[in-house]
């Protein structure tokens, strides 16, 4: 693949531009990172009413893909980065053209293609569930003799949250795809796994690197709903882990956050430092996580701070812990009472230790992330109990 233009990097120190592509809760957590930093940010989004705006210095509106619009908002900022993936890399090609820009448009466009972004790890020697491309009914049946049933069958573009996704245990489930829904899909092994762990690290221009610790992730309806730290896992599997996620941010030329989501397969023990098990990459995103949203409580640096540090050139922080444990657990929409009122916020302070975020979207949906909570302690049952007992209590009725 061609490498698409790119200005001159150049370290930005506080008091610069910083350009966020993208309005949602992520963008605004980068902006209050950032602002706290001495920064400026300017959001580039299609509504004023979305998350970011609310908190930055300034905001452009359009179209994603409007050329006029991104122009507009490139030309005031001294360095770029995105917080989705689900932006043309076109745009991101045109961002870089006025400012360095990371992630960059090679990078996003490898991580909107879930088969090159496989083929690309797998190359890199870095460890997939096996997996092949299938784009109908009768190459799905060909696939299935090399990865075997049950599988994952994913298109190969969006998706996310557990859409786009069918768990297929034979031939006669896949008939029941709409296969004229998507033209092109990947077909992953079903792994078995004793746990699911994600690592964010970070990664400068220079080629710089640091990780944060492993956190243990438990997902319901395939949306995240409690990430706690420290993982469950042995030393020698949370090196293994670390290892990868690096190798990951290296293969894909990242600058800026990868976050790297993994299964952990085959433990005798979780709590011994034995070498057994394995982990496998399932998911990777070149952004902040919502997995990493603890450690704005539970780390000396924020993944946000982390992020605006990377992508300016400035030294990497401390992403170790500032107690022995932390807990983050997501606030959907469903929590929200059906007459359009709030939850009753006041009941989280009751419980010591727990911090409330919500993130200013305007309305709430089923399954829509509007917040979350986190709790530091030193105990890591004693953190995930209290993050659960105060998004209970919030609870209408």
């Amino acid at each position: 693949m061609s490498k698409s233009p790119q200005v001159a990097p150049r370290m930005v120190l506080p008091g610069g531009t910083i350009g966020m592509v993208g309005g949602g809760q992520l963008g605004r957590m980068f902006a209050m990172a950032a602002s706290r930093m001495g920064y400026r940010v300017i959001v580039f989004c299609e509504s004023i009413d979305e998350p970011a705006p609310q908190v930055a210095h300034g905001c452009v509106t359009g179209k994603l893909d409007d050329k006029k619009a991104v122009d507009q908002f490139a030309s005031q900022c001294d360095v770029i980065t995105l917080e989705f993936e689900n932006i043309p890399a076109e745009t991101i090609a045109e961002c870089q053209r006025f400012a360095p820009t990371y992630p960059s448009a090679d990078v996003l466009a490898t991580a909107q293609d879930r088969l090159l972004e496989k083929t690309t790890l797998q190359k890199s020697g870095l460890p997939v569930a096996p997996f092949a491309e299938v784009t109908d009914l009768d190459s799905l049946e060909t696939a299935s003799a090399k990865v075997g049933f049950p599988l994952i069958l994913k298109t190969v573009r969006s998706g996310y949250d557990g859409k786009g996704q069918h768990r297929i245990g034979s031939i006669d489930d896949a008939k029941q795809v709409d296969w004229a829904s998507c033209s092109q899909w990947v077909a992953e092994k079903l792994i078995p796994f004793d746990r699911e762990v994600s690592v964010i690290v970070a990664r400068t221009r220079d080629g710089r690197t640091s990780t944060f610790p492993v956190f243990e992730n438990d997902h319901v309806n395939h949306i995240l709903d409690v990430t706690m730290v420290p993982a469950s896992i042995g030393d020698d599997l949370t090196r293994r882990a670390n290892q990868i996620a690096i190798g990951a941010a290296v293969a894909l030329d990242v600058v800026g956050l990868l976050c790297v989501e993994m299964f952990v397969c085959g433990e005798s023990d979780g709590s011994e430092s034995d070498g057994s098990g394995e982990v496998l990459i399932n998911e990777v995103a070149p952004r902040p996580h919502n997995s990493g949203h603890l450690t704005i409580e539970g780390c000396h640096t924020s993944q946000f701070e982390q992020h605006v540090r990377a992508v300016c050139g400035l030294p990497l922080g401390d992403t170790s812990l500032v107690s022995n444990a932390a807990a983050m657990a997501n606030l959907l929409g469903d929590l929200w009472p059906a007459d359009g009122s709030s939850p009753p916020w006041n009941r989280v302070y009751d419980v010591p230790g727990v911090s409330l975020h919500l993130y200013g979207k305007q309305q709430a949906k089923r399954g829509r992330k509007m917040g979350h909570l986190t709790c530091v302690s030193q105990d890591r049952d004693t953190a995930v109990v209290q993050v659960k007992q105060a998004r209970e209590q919030c609870k209408s009725g």
